[in-house]
């Protein structure tokens, strides 16, 4: 039975823009880039894959590994697990950047959540596990 997320994928224009982002930005380790089609961070117990939309969409080559064809349009969503204490954190580190926070406020249940934009508009956030009950 499925028992958890093991990858989320969020879809850029720019991978520079993004490694400097997810990687310098963030904090999170890099595990491997290819060129201009992707780039893979650890993100806790999961990966964070972040593709070049306009690669994804283009059919694998007779070598290589027989992935289907991805991609989206528009902006992706992806929320990060983050402890109470670190939410403050992650902000400050953010605004200092000149990355706007577009919300920062408690769900019913307690759980507080910040939004804020990548540098190609995918809509992130940072949330406490218990907006989970996790």
């Amino acid at each position: 039975m499925i028992d958890g997320i093991l990858e989320t994928a969020l879809y850029v224009d720019d991978l520079d823009g993004a490694e400097a982002f997810y990687g310098t930005l963030l904090g999170l380790e890099k595990i491997s880039r290819a060129g201009n089609r992707h780039i893979f961070f650890r993100c806790g117990p999961g990966i964070l894959l972040i593709f070049n939309r306009t690669e994804t969409i283009k059919p694998p080559l007779p070598e290589a590994l027989p992935v289907p064809t991805h991609g989206t349009t528009g902006a992706g969503h992806a929320c990060f697990r983050v402890n109470a204490e670190a939410i403050d954190l992650i902000a400050e580190k953010l605004n200092k950047a000149g990355v706007s926070i577009e919300s920062d406020f408690r769900w019913p249940n307690g759980a507080r959540s910040i939004y804020f934009r990548d540098p190609a508009g995918n809509s992130l956030e940072c949330a406490e596990p218990k907006l989970w009950n996790l």
